[in-house]
C-alpha cells in the first residue's frame, strides 16, 4: 500500500495554526513530532515486513525466532519461556501464544516441557526455523543499516539519546496515569 506524501510546508504550518488556536496551552510542535515518529516507525514496520515476505514470516514472527537464535548462541539454556519472549518483545503474553503457535505449526520452534516446572514450556528453535531465520537475517540487517546510513554517527547517538529521554518520559507518564 502507497504512503500518503507527507503534508506540505503550507499545510503544515496551517496545522500548527490550527492548533495553536484551538489549544494555546499545547506546543504544536510535540503534535508535529508525533506524527513524524508515528510516519518513520509506520514505514519501517511496512519495509521490515515486505523483507519477509520470500520467508513467508510475518515481522513479529521474524523477531521471536532472532530473539530464540540469540539466545540460542548467547545462553547457557538455549530456551525461553513465553513470558520471556513476550518481554524481549515488547508484546502482550496473549499475543506471543498465538505467534509461537503459529511458528510450532510452521515447524520452526518446538515446545518443551519445563524441567523444573512441569506445568511451563520452553520455546527452542528446530533446525528448520534456525536456517530460515539465518537465511533472512543477513538481508533485514541490511535494509536496516540502509535506511539509517542517511546519518552520521554523531547524529545517530544523539537520536538514540533523545528517542530514549523520550521512551523514559513515555514510560513514566505511562506509570503515573494507568
Amino acid at each position: 500500500m502507497p504512503q500518503q506524501p507527507p503534508l506540505s510546508v503550507e499545510q503544515r504550518q496551517r496545522w500548527l495554526r490550527f492548533v495553536e488556536e484551538h489549544n494555546p496551552q499545547i506546543d504544536p510542535r510535540s503534535l508535529r513530532l508525533m506524527d513524524e515518529l508515528r510516519m518513520v516507525a509506520h514505514l519501517l514496520y511496512q519495509i521490515n515486513e515486505s523483507s519477509l515476505t520470500d520467508a513467508g514470516l510475518s515481522y513479529a514472527q521474524y523477531r521471536i525466532l532472532q530473539v530464540l537464535l540469540f539466545i540460542e548462541q548467547t545462553s547457557d539454556d538455549k530456551t525461553l519461556n513465553p513470558s520471556e519472549i513476550s518481554r524481549f518483545q515488547g508484546t502482550g503474553r496473549n499475543t506471543v501464544s498465538g505467534l509461537i503457535r503459529s511458528l510450532e505449526e510452521q515447524g520452526l520452534i518446538e515446545r518443551e516441557l519445563d524441567p523444573a516446572d512441569r506445568r511451563k514450556f520452553n520455546i527452542r528453535l528446530t533446525a528448520t526455523g534456525r536456517q530460515l531465520v539465518t537465511q533472512h537475517a543477513g538481508r533485514h540487517l541490511q535494509i536496516v543499516d540502509e535506511i539509517f546510513r542517511v546519518l552520521s554517527p554523531e547524529e545517530m547517538e544523539v537520536l538514540s539519546g533523545l528517542l530514549g529521554k523520550l521512551n523514559r518520559q513515555a514510560l513514566e507518564w505511562r506509570e503515573h496515569a494507568c
